[in-house]
């Protein structure tokens, strides 16, 4: 049985969000304190948790926070009022997996979470290595080498999905469907133009390659030899 830990002070939220888990054959562990959240987080080891932003003892993002720094890689649903974009990236950068705001129907909630589960194990992955090429997905930082790299958003989702499958041929399309989450192949060059610059970024003018365009395949992330 998959155990889905829901940390959430609102009782009413909660007792809503464990009744139709639990009907879906769930089992659910609830609490309505960060701090003891925590606690269960580490102790529980749930296949997946929910966690509201704002909870008394210790608010929700230092809860999801602390568990990053500790390796722990559970995928994580912010629950959250604030549905800025700046909040939402906020959720995001500090370690959650996705962003669902208040109100919301359950069945969406439901949804989301299931998704979390069906992404593999090597998503849970904090920091990522090929050659000298480092991207440090806590931190959202990328080096190769000594050198910074400084990365847009979409530069960075691409690069983390060209390093977790290093040395394989990458097409458009997949690309297209894993980075820009298109379910089709549109007319567009669209992975070209970032490509280019993400290359021109991570292939400094007297490193070796590690990008490399496979004509009228795809594109390749190898180790610079």
């Amino acid at each position: 049985m998959v155990k889905v830990l829901l940390i959430e002070d609102d009782g009413e939220t909660a007792e809503e969000i464990t009744a139709e888990l639990a009907e879906r054959g769930f089992e659910v562990e609830w609490s309505a304190n960060g701090r003891e959240g925590l606690d269960k987080a580490r102790n529980l080891k749930p296949d997946a948790m929910i966690v509201d932003r704002l909870l008394p003892g210790m608010d929700g993002l230092s809860v999801i926070e602390t568990l990053r720094k500790e390796q722990v890689r559970t995928p994580v649903l912010v629950l959250s009022a604030l549905g800025a974009v700046d909040d939402r990236v906020r959720g995001l950068r500090m370690g959650g997996d996705d962003y669902l705001t208040k109100p919301f129907a359950v069945v969406e909630l439901i949804a989301r979470i299931e998704a979390l589960l069906r992404r593999p194990v090597e998503s849970r992955e904090t920091l990522l290595r090929v050659g000298q090429l480092e991207l440090d997905l806590i931190e959202r930082t990328a080096k190769r080498g000594d050198r910074v790299i400084d990365l847009l958003p979409r530069e960075f989702r691409l690069l983390e999905y060209m390093m977790r499958r290093s040395d394989q041929l990458l097409t458009r399309a997949m690309l297209l469907e894993e980075v820009w989450n298109y379910k089709f192949v549109p007319a567009t060059n669209l992975v070209d133009v970032h490509m280019g610059r993400l290359r021109h970024k991570v292939d400094g003018p007297s490193e070796a390659p590690m990008i490399q365009n496979v004509r009228g395949a795809g594109f390749i992330l190898r180790a610079a030899s």
